[in-house]
This record gives C-alpha cells, structure tokens and sequence, in this order.
C-alpha cells in the first residue's frame, strides 16, 4: 500500500459520487456518498451544496444534516463532517458548469434565511468578493465561524485582497472559474499563490490544471496551505472518461479523482509525497479549524 491507512485524509469539496449527489432527497443517498469515499480510503468529507434557490439548497442541508445524525462512530464510510455551499453568492460571468441563473446578489438578510438552523453543521461557504456587498457578507459569514472561501470569481487581485482582510481564508479550485493570471493584472488566481496565509483548493485530476501547473503551483506557494480536492460529482466513478466528466455544454463539470487516487497521480509525476499528503491531511484539517 502506497499511504499508511491509519492516516486521516480529508475532502472539503465533494459533490457526489458513484451515481449520487447533495441534490438527493433521502440521507440514505449522503450516506452511499459517504461509504463511496471511504472505501477508497478517505477518512472524512465535506459534501458540497449546489446553488440554487434559498428553498431548495435548505433542502438539501437537510439531508445532509439527516445523514450526519444517522452516522456513528466507527461505523462504515467516511465520516461526514459539516457541510460545505458553493454559493448561491457568486459571479454568474465565472459559473463554470454551475447554473448562473441560480447564482444572487451577495445579502445578508438572504445568507441568514439560507443558513438558519444550520449555523452548527455549515463549515464552509464560496462568495464572490468583486460583487456589491461582498465584503460585508464575508465578516457576517466569518463571525459566524463559517469559512469563507473565495470563488466562481472574476475579481482582480486587490478586490481578492479585499475579501481576505474581511475574512475569507480560502480560494476555490484555484484557477477554475476565476480570473487568472495577467502581467499586469494578477487577478484572485495569482492572490491565491501570492498571500502566505490564505488556503487554496487544487483540483489535481487530468483534466482540470495542466501538469506544468500544479508543478507551479506546488514549486511557489507555501506548502502548508494547498488542500487537494475531489470536487467529485455525481459520474465520478461510474464510468471511464477521457476527456474528464462534461455537461451538456462541454465544460467540465467535476473532478474524476478522489483525493486519494490525485494524491497517488501527483506523487507518481514526481511531487514530494510528504507534501502531498499533507495536502488530503494535515491541511484541510487545519484549514476547518480557522
């Protein structure tokens, strides 16, 4: 075996796997998501909540929160450990594969209706820092005690600055639906390689970072805050793809690894297998605890 079992390994952004995902009206459904992860050695997740409406998303926390009380310790799976929202505060002109007509305007009336009853299970949630009101929604979410991080994004450099000194501490699958880097524009991308303090999420599948990329990307930011994420969708693990799991309209739409299986790739190609599995271990558990 490549990893020492005993070694706790952690995914912050799942969306599904093995044909089921956080859209799913039964906790049974969370809790396959949950086994999945965990029989390719992942210890812990953080299911990831689609945007959509206020109503629906409240609805699939639910779930989730459900399939949290049904768990028990030593039981089968990975263990679910809060729940993670991509959104619905983002920028529709960065949605990726996302649906840009669920994306809203940053508020906090609408982030307290959203989050109401769930204040205790919600870990993390991505905003767009660039967009009107912004910044004072990331103190609201921060004080909470909910991460914030920074995504779905086309914010220049200083708005991405911005949005860190008002609390956010992560950046969204750095490079994947943001403004990247320019000569004269660094842009959110190149805030996230460049500040010693804030996390960054990298999606290390085929598919989604170049190769000479995630060489860079690990060559010049700290070590210490690179997590590794799955961003694993509902076709994750249910058939072979080659060109990486696409929606409708060609664009990518998850990621075709688990963090287990990209840190093994990454290791393979060369990085430090020390750092990299500090990336699916030591990181993210530090990172749920700012």
């Amino acid at each position: 075996m490549w990893y020492h079992k005993p070694m706790k390994t952690i995914d912050v952004h799942t969306h599904g796997i093995g044909g089921f995902d956080t859209t799913a009206v039964s906790e049974n459904d969370i809790l396959r998501i949950a086994e999945i992860h965990g029989s390719l050695g992942v210890s812990e997740i953080i299911p990831t909540v689609y945007p959509s409406t206020i109503g629906k998303m409240r609805e699939n926390m639910q779930t989730i929160k459900d399939a949290m009380a049904l768990q028990r310790p030593g039981g089968t799976g990975a263990r679910i450990a809060g729940i993670n929202l991509e959104g619905p505060f983002l920028n529709p002109a960065r949605c990726g594969a996302l649906n840009a007509d669920s994306f809203t305007a940053p508020d906090i009336s609408r982030s307290k209706a959203l989050l109401e009853g769930f204040e205790d299970v919600v870990r993390i949630m991505t905003v767009s820092p660039e967009l009107d009101g912004a910044p004072a929604l990331i103190r609201a979410i921060s004080g909470m005690g909910i991460i914030v991080g920074m995504g779905h994004s086309d914010a220049t450099y200083s708005e991405a600055e911005e949005g860190f000194n008002s609390g956010a501490r992560g950046i969204t699958h750095i490079f994947n639906a943001m403004r990247g880097i320019h000569h004269r524009e660094p842009g959110i991308a190149g805030f996230g390689l460049m500040n010693k303090d804030i996390y960054i999420e990298v999606i290390a599948d085929p598919f989604h970072l170049d190769p000479r990329l995630i060489e860079f990307i690990f060559s010049v930011k700290d070590p210490g805050r690179i997590i590794i994420i799955s961003d694993s969708v509902r076709d994750t693990k249910t058939e072979a793809v080659s060109d990486g799991i696409m929606n409708g309209e060609g664009r990518l739409m998850g990621g075709s690894l688990t963090v287990m299986e990209s840190a093994e790739r990454l290791i393979n190609a060369g990085i430090d297998k020390g750092i990299v599995m500090r990336a699916i271990s030591e990181n993210p558990e530090r990172y749920l605890l700012t």
